[in-house]
Formats: C-alpha cells, sequence, structure tokens
C-alpha cells in the first residue's frame, strides 16, 4: 500500500504511525522521494521527557543533527505543536495528574515542487491520555510541521 504523498509530508507521517505492517513495506517509499523517518515509543506524566525520547530518536536515526541549531529547532516546533495536539492545548501532564502512552515517527522531507522551499520536518504522535489509572484512558492523536 502506498502511504508516501510526495506533497504530504504530515500525512505521509500519521500514515505510517498509523498503519498495521512493518516499517521495512514502507521505507522502499520513502528513500524514492530521499526522505528519512524515524519511529518509536513514548509514556510519561513529563512533556520534557516526551520531547527528549523524539529528540534522542531523531538524532540517533540521523534525521537531524544535533551541531545544526536550525534542524534541532525545527524538531522541538514541531514536537511541541504535535503535543499540543494531543493535550489539547494545555501541555501539562503530571502537574494535573494526566499521563500518555505514545507512539511517535519523525519524517523529513521536501514536499513542495519547487526544491527552493528546502526541507520540512513532520512529527506525528499517537496514542492516548487519561488519568494515570490504568483503564482511565481515551485515544489521541496530534501532528505538527515546521520548515528546516
Amino acid at each position: 500500500m502506498k502511504i508516501v504523498d510526495q506533497h504530504r509530508i504530515g500525512k505521509s507521517a500519521l500514515l505510517l504511525l498509523l498503519m498495521d505492517g512493518s516499517e521495512e513495506e514502507y521505507s522502499e517509499q520513502f528513500k524514492q522521494l530521499n526522505w528519512q523517518y524515524c519511529t518509536g515509543k513514548v509514556g510519561s506524566m513529563n512533556v520534557q521527557k516526551i520531547v527528549a525520547a523524539i529528540e534522542t530518536a531523531a538524532k540517533r536515526n540521523e534525521i537531524v543533527r544535533e551541531d545544526l541549531y536550525r534542524e534541532m529547532h525545527s524538531l522541538y516546533h514541531a514536537t511541541m505543536e504535535a503535543i499540543s495536539g494531543v493535550t489539547r492545548g494545555q501541555t501539562q501532564l503530571g502537574e494535573i495528574l494526566r499521563t500518555v502512552g505514545l507512539r511517535f515517527a519523525v519524517v523529513r522531507g521536501t514536499p513542495y515542487k519547487n526544491a527552493e522551499e528546502g526541507e520540512w520536518i513532520a512529527v506525528a504522535l499517537y496514542g492516548t491520555i487519561g488519568a494515570p489509572i490504568k483503564g482511565l484512558e481515551h485515544e489521541t492523536i496530534g501532528l505538527g510541521i515546521n520548515h528546516i
């Protein structure tokens, strides 16, 4: 199944995150566009731990370079936008007794026909949010996109 849409980096990140099946099935589609991606999981009552998990995965998979401020800055803003979606704009978690269990996807690519538009990064989050009591959570999703 085709999940990578050459001009929709956010849609591609969300589908990568939500599709059942192995990542290898989709990796060729990303390679054909010369796009990079990584996926992972994080659960926490602490927003900083969520940001750290996403940043660590993106650095380890060479999606962003830690020594380039513009890349880390772009990743940070895309991550915070996605977290804002997950938390419905209230980015507090543990302080108000909420916890999340999330899967994430980070995609870096060139979603515009005009190459001068440069590279963009998308962060997609999907999972559960709720009280820190098993069974008292509900589904949530967030997407953040930023230029590099």
